[in-house]
């Protein structure tokens, strides 16, 4: 094998090398990537599931101020028949 074959086996060689360390950075980026959007989904999905409580939570109160404000209201209406009556 003549000087230059050699070179050019050594220069394959780390070829070699040096693409079998790209492919395994750019599948660890890969990887990454795929946990950071499955890591925004999950996000997502917590930040709709807290909306959705929270106008439920409006909802409640919504009703609760309804039915508080029917309750003084029939109060104010029993005062008065009771006032009227004496």
């Amino acid at each position: 094998m003549t000087e230059q074959e050699q070179i050019n086996n050594e220069v394959q060689m780390k070829l070699a090398l040096q693409d079998a360390k790209f492919n395994q950075f750019m599948q660890e980026m890969r990887d990454r990537d795929n946990q950071r959007a499955e890591d925004i989904r999950e996000i997502r999905t917590s930040i709709a599931n807290m909306q959705n409580n929270i106008n439920d939570m409006g909802k409640h109160v919504r009703n609760l101020a309804i039915t508080s404000m029917a309750a003084i209201g029939a109060m104010v209406v029993t005062v008065i028949i009771s006032l009227l009556r004496n």
